[in-house]
């Protein structure tokens, strides 16, 4: 008769370690992140807006318990915003921030980071912004093939920016290896 405790282990799965310490406000628990969406407060900087957007499935449903990291410099500071995309009821993340500089003519851009269920290890992609002249100058932007590079571009809008991530599918976000 076998015996052997069969449960998984933090390398399976990213299970409720992360979700309880780093998002708990999407699992229901009384304390709040000790990281959330807001990077800068739009009280004290004038140049400050959201960037909002949802994670999807292959079949364009939100997924409910991703965890969205933004890192960005911009000259003067690192920083850093997480969100769980089950905080709303709408499965959306909303980050406020500011553009990142341009560094070496490269266009401005934001690293994600993305944890998900399912996933061993977390992905990693960027945000591009829809009115930057430099993306088309870009070295990383013109190493993707044209057709796919609007998966890394943010839509502007009145508000802000839209970046919605899609993990499969025909619009598949391009991904990098890190």
């Amino acid at each position: 008769m076998n015996t052997e405790l069969k449960i998984q282990t933090p390398s399976q799965t990213i299970g409720p370690y992360f979700a309880y310490g780093l998002t708990p406000e999407q699992y229901g628990y009384d304390f709040k992140s000790w990281v959330d969406g807001i990077m800068v407060h739009p009280n004290t900087r004038n140049d400050a807006f959201t960037i909002t957007g949802k994670v999807l499935d292959g079949e364009g449903n939100p997924i409910n318990d991703a965890m969205v990291e933004l890192w960005l410099n911009d000259g003067e500071n690192r920083l850093f915003g997480r969100y769980g995309t089950g905080t709303k009821p709408d499965n959306s993340f909303e980050f406020t921030t500011i553009k990142p500089t341009s560094v070496d003519g490269q266009a401005p851009f934001i690293n994600v980071i993305l944890f998900m269920r399912g996933q061993l290890l977390h992905s990693y992609t960027r945000i591009y912004f829809s009115d930057e002249e430099l993306n088309t100058t870009d070295e990383t932007l013109k190493a993707v093939p044209e057709a796919r590079r609007k998966t890394l571009i943010a839509q502007k809008t009145d508000r802000g920016y839209v970046f919605d991530i899609h993990m499969q599918g025909e619009l598949e976000t391009v991904f990098f290896q890190v």
